[in-house]
């Protein structure tokens, strides 16, 4: 997953998805398609022989990597499928529009689990499947890491399968750490004291980098949130102003406004790996699932001095996110959910997860991670963080609720002020936590 697959979408989506909150479950009376109710052929010996299944996905490497093996899927069930993909804004709005009028296609389709998977599931959009994951014992549900499932779970019920996985990870300069004689962080004490040292602004050397824009922040600063023992949320009520969330985003916060690079506050992503790159950061987290454009010697100035680590630990340990960027759900109006879950079943069925894994796209299995083909699309020393990463990590990154992206920008705030100076982050953080409050109250009433 791409981590650019999680940016917020713009105000024309915002008044898509509002229609579609206005609309909530309307239409409950849906026209099945016409190849999906097809009959399969007499005697023809495959489970859905005639029936014609869609597949909507997003231009997303898992895409490619998925279709060019559909044709496998097709010959040994019968089934044809029809696959269609969409940039990721024109995904969400398809899929609003085509859900609030009650349209029984697509089958199948991607979906971002901790964007829209709460607003999907509560307007019943999105079929459950808990009653499919453990037919068969060959499918092995359990294989999947906890972190991932807990991703794609809304309210108790399974609303949908990973497909691809993430975690935050600790990026590192090992020349300079060397040439320092500084140890690896493994706590967050410990990479202050290390970014402290290797700061050298007159240089041109800066001792850390990550987000600094006032959204894209959020889900960078969680794993900080969450090693300090907090989260965003406490059952129904809002948790950004605790003592350990204000230490989380402050130390956040204060890393990049003491250590960071000129311009920091308003980096997302691309800028904060781009000036990494340039070989002028010392230290930097992030999704490790970007890792290819500081490791990349075409965009990489320091492709070969590039180390990666877990998380360090905050008083709650080490608690990176871990989650399922992208899932795979089944449209609850579906004219044959069965087929629509053969699909889902073979798509994330550990043969499959290994061959889309091996064109780097980190699935959520931990058998294919175990296998040494499984880690073919990855650095050596990348995989085993990956996978202590998946086994300690929390399965969100923001407050899961259906009004993410103005949650989000209560929660940037207070990383923000941080950074500007403001000497009163807890009178910040207490005003973040009502607007934080005041979204989640009015979600209740969607």
């Amino acid at each position: 997953m791409r981590k650019t697959w999680s940016r917020m979408v713009g105000t024309g989506l915002a008044a898509v998805l509002a229609v579609g909150l206005i609309a909530g479950c309307a239409g409950k009376t849906a026209t099945p398609s016409p190849d999906t109710t097809k009959q399969g052929a007499a005697g023809g010996g495959k489970p859905f022989e005639g029936r014609t299944l869609t597949l909507v996905t997003a231009n997303h490497p898992w895409g490619e990597a998925i279709k060019p093996l559909i044709p496998d899927f097709e010959a040994a069930t019968g089934m044809k499928v029809k696959v269609e993909s969409y940039f990721e804004d024109q995904l969400t709005q398809k899929l609003t529009v085509q859900f609030t009028s009650g349209s029984a296609t697509p089958d199948v389709f991607m979906y971002r689990p901790l964007q829209e998977g709460k607003l999907f599931y509560k307007n019943g959009w999105v079929q459950a499947l808990d009653d499919y994951s453990g037919k068969d014992a060959n499918y092995d549900f359990a294989d999947f890491s906890k972190s991932s499932i807990g991703s794609t779970t809304v309210d108790g019920k399974l609303a949908g399968i990973p497909i691809i996985t993430e975690q935050e990870i600790l990026y590192y300069r090992k020349d300079l750490l060397q040439q320092a004689g500084i140890a690896v962080p493994k706590t967050l004490d410990e990479l202050t004291a290390a970014v402290k040292k290797l700061h050298d602004p007159a240089k041109e050397q800066y001792g850390f980098v990550a987000r600094g824009q006032r959204s894209p922040l959020v889900t960078q600063v969680s794993s900080f949130l969450f090693s300090e023992g907090a989260d965003f949320t406490n059952g129904d009520k809002a948790a950004i102003n605790t003592p350990e969330a204000v230490k989380a985003f402050t130390t956040y916060g204060t890393l990049l406004k003491d250590f960071g690079p000129p311009g920091v506050l308003n980096m997302s992503w691309p800028q904060a790996f781009g000036v990494f790159a340039q070989g002028k950061v010392a230290f930097m987290t992030d999704a490790n699932s970007l890792y290819s454009n500081v490791t990349d010697p075409s965009k990489s100035q320091v492709s070969d001095k590039v180390g990666f680590a877990v998380f360090p630990g905050g008083k709650a340990g080490s608690k990176p996110y871990s989650i399922t960027s992208w899932g795979l759900a089944m449209n609850s109006k579906a004219a044959n959910k069965d087929a629509a879950w053969e699909f889902i079943k073979w798509a994330t069925s550990k043969d499959i997860v290994l061959k889309t894994q091996q064109k780097g796209n980190p699935g959520a299995r931990a058998s294919v991670w175990d296998k040494p083909e499984g880690a073919t699309g990855f650095p050596a020393e990348l995989v085993p963080i990956i996978k202590e990463s998946s086994a300690v990590g929390i399965d969100h990154d923001r407050p899961v609720v259906i009004s993410v992206s103005e949650a989000r920008d209560a929660v940037g705030e207070i990383v923000q002020k941080v950074m500007s100076g403001d000497p009163n982050i807890q009178d910040v953080a207490n005003k973040a936590n009502d607007a934080l409050q005041a979204i989640m109250d009015k979600d209740k009433t969607k």
